[in-house]
């Protein structure tokens, strides 16, 4: 089972920019799809972005489609989501999650880290 690592999160002004990473120390993501949660306080979890290795095809919620881009880094085997025009909205911890089916439920049962902060003040 993988176990995942997240970083990148921080305190940053609405519009600004951040990216966050996935790494998972001796697993490699190919043939699986990785994608981002996020879970706002008094909130459900919710989906944010995935990308399936196998084919590159990528999702986006519709909250962060625009703005979000989600990519793999096959030579340092991390996912990585760069968020930019951010809102204070988007204020959550971000977790990513690995399975190797392709949907969102199978992400849910996935292997998970264990998240990382992101705040955006107004």
């Amino acid at each position: 089972e993988a176990q995942l690592v997240e970083s990148g999160g921080g305190l940053v002004q609405a519009g600004g920019s951040l990216r966050l990473s996935c790494a998972a120390p001796g697993f490699t993501f190919h043939d699986y799809t990785i994608g981002w949660f996020r879970q706002a306080p008094g909130k459900e979890r919710e989906g944010v972005s995935y990308i399936n290795s196998r084919d590159g095809s990528t999702y986006y919620a519709d909250s962060v489609k625009g703005r979000f881009t989600i990519s793999s880094d096959n030579a340092k085997n991390t996912v990585n989501l760069q968020m930019n025009s951010l809102k204070p909205e988007d204020t959550a911890v971000y977790y990513c999650a690995v399975s190797y089916g392709s949907s969102w439920s199978d992400l849910y049962s996935g292997s998970w880290g264990q998240g990382t902060q992101v705040t955006v003040s107004s």
